[in-house]
């Protein structure tokens, strides 16, 4: 059974293609990705087109994990049904998505940090804060749990 997910921030530039490649790699080095398609995109239209921000390549390239060709793409209301989950960074993300997809009929979107045993709480945007360690940390936390539940069928 193919597991399709969304990773989803405001840009697609820093935090979700951050998620979008920790997953990939999670889950190669789990020898599942046959098991998963993942991709990421933006609530706005801003850095469409653009390729990942620099220093979150620096920081996947640190871990020996690559990007090379993505860029930013926005979500649309389709993707709702092409994913089977669609994960926020933080909590105007998913207020948009929401709005984007016009709801959340079937429990589909979900906080990054709640598959890290923080529900509520948010991945700061590294945009603004300058600090991509605490955010790779985050989204890595995020991963791995969010892989640890879809394992164990706990998706949701």
């Amino acid at each position: 059974m193919m597991i399709r997910i969304l990773f989803v921030c405001h840009g697609n530039i820093c935090r979700s293609p951050m998620a979008e490649f920790v997953m990939k790699d999670l889950v190669s080095k789990a020898g599942v990705e046959d098991q998963f398609y993942i991709e990421s995109a933006a609530t706005s239209t801003e850095e469409i087109g653009n390729p990942v921000y620099p220093p979150v390549r620096r920081k996947l390239a640190e871990h020996g994990i690559g990007c090379a060709g993505k860029t930013a793409q926005q979500l649309r209301d389709s993707d709702y049904g092409r994913f089977d989950l669609l994960i926020g960074m933080d909590k105007a993300n998913l207020r948009n998505m929401c709005r984007i997809c016009g709801g959340d009929p079937y429990g589909k979107i979900h906080a990054m940090l709640k598959y890290a045993g923080r529900p509520g709480e948010d991945v700061a945007d590294p945009w603004y804060t300058g600090d991509f360690e605490t955010t790779w940390q985050d989204v890595l936390a995020g991963c791995r749990g969010l892989l640890e539940r879809v394992k164990t069928g706990e998706d949701s």
